[in-house]
């Protein structure tokens, strides 16, 4: 059975555009560098002298700078081509690492953590506008989770070589977590030479259309439930921007060493690995939104088993269960390519950054708030509360807008 899966997977990749297989390859560079510090960048500005409001003051700060940075991006992803977008936020990615790595205060590293932020964004407009434009609607999600099945491989080993290099550093202290960034800005730099070598805009860049203004109001004008889908999107991603809280929470709080970290996102992958294929066929042949209704429980559970944890395997099973939310997003993101003409993917990828954005500014800065007023677990209680939010909003929407 394996074997006729991984067949399966095998032609479905070969058939696809060129720069669908150039994504995966730089998605497999870039995500094991960005996967050996991700969850240790909250613990790292941490001991350079943040506390919780800190933390969530310079996530905050970040998201300003992202959200005024993102809003042309789609725009100009439709001119200048997704090519150019994708290194350039491969170059900003590049700069965050190595703002990490000079850090020598709190407020340095909240510089990289924005910096981290704009890079990141940029490749969230650049990849999806990549499967919109080479993949098929009717094979849409099981192409996207295919694409995440394979590429999150490396992050499965990240957090663990992270853990090990860590422990030989001296720790999850600044000495100890500082060499990470170095090899992590060094593998940006290959997946960037990937990028510039090999991968074509799978479209032509077009300057048809009118300015910016114009373009976002032919997207409410011609798009479908567009300004629901954006209110929705805003609420899916508060857990995204709140989720440098959970390896600070499991250290302070729990205890937990940077083994228990490393496999805690180990196993977050772990499940978007092998659950990732199965979950996008069953979404394009059952219904994606029965599917983001049956995933997001599991993750509320993982938030609660975070609180309740007596012990590391109960952790790193919390870890395993958060994994969960990466496989509703990607089922979501495949619902959002099909609201609008593929020509316009570009300026919606930008909107829809935008609503990310505005999330950005504010949920870290009302998780510290959370965290120093009414208690740490009460950070993970407004996720929960915004999830139930979520799927309230995605039971107004039509079943034939979301394919089931």
């Amino acid at each position: 059975m394996l074997k006729s899966v991984t067949t399966k997977g095998v032609d479905f990749i070969k058939r696809q555009h060129m720069a669908f297989k150039v994504n995966m390859a730089r998605n497999l560079v870039s995500k094991f560098s960005i996967g050996l510090t991700q969850q240790y960048q909250s613990i790292y500005v941490s001991a350079l002298g943040a506390g919780a409001i800190e933390l969530g003051l310079v996530s905050s700060i970040g998201g300003i700078a992202s959200t005024i940075f993102m809003l042309p991006v789609g725009w100009l992803a439709d001119r200048y081509g997704i090519r150019k977008t994708l290194m350039s936020g491969l170059v900003v990615m590049f700069l965050s690492f190595l703002s990490f790595g000079l850090a020598q205060s709190w407020q340095m590293g909240g510089v990289a953590m924005g910096l981290f932020t704009i890079g990141f964004s940029l490749m969230m407009v650049a990849c999806p506008m990549i499967c919109g434009h080479t993949l098929r609607n009717e094979e849409r999600v099981t192409g996207m989770q295919l694409c995440d099945t394979v590429t999150a491989l490396p992050r499965l080993v990240a957090p663990v070589v992270a853990a090990y290099l860590i422990t030989r550093f001296g720790g999850m202290n600044v000495g100890g977590i500082r060499p990470l960034f170095w090899i992590s800005a060094a593998g940006i730099l290959v997946a960037l030479v990937i990028v510039y070598l090999y991968l074509f805009n799978p479209i032509e860049p077009s300057w048809k259309g009118g300015s910016i203004l114009h373009e976002f109001s032919r997207v409410f004008k011609e798009g479908t439930m567009v300004t629901r889908w954006l209110v929705f999107t805003m609420i899916s991603t508060v857990p995204m921007y709140l989720a440098f809280y959970i390896p600070y929470y499991a250290k302070e709080i729990k205890g937990a060493d940077p083994y228990v970290i490393g496999l805690m996102d180990s196993a977050y992958w772990a499940s978007s690995v092998f659950l990732a294929l199965p979950v996008g066929v069953w979404a394009d042949r059952y219904g994606r939104k029965k599917m983001v209704a049956i995933l997001t429980p599991f993750y509320c559970l993982a938030l609660v088993l975070l609180v309740v944890a007596p012990n590391d395997l109960v952790l790193i099973l919390a870890g395993a269960l958060n994994g969960f939310f990466m496989l509703g997003a990607i089922t979501q993101s495949a619902i959002g390519l099909e609201l609008v003409p593929r020509e316009m993917l570009g300026s919606w990828n930008g909107l829809n950054s935008l609503s990310r954005g505005i999330v950005n500014i504010a949920a870290p800065f009302i998780g510290g708030l959370l965290w120093v007023s009414l208690g740490p677990e009460y950070v993970f209680y407004f996720i929960i509360g915004t999830q139930a939010v979520k799927l309230g909003i995605l039971w107004t929407i039509p079943s034939s807008v979301t394919r089931g």
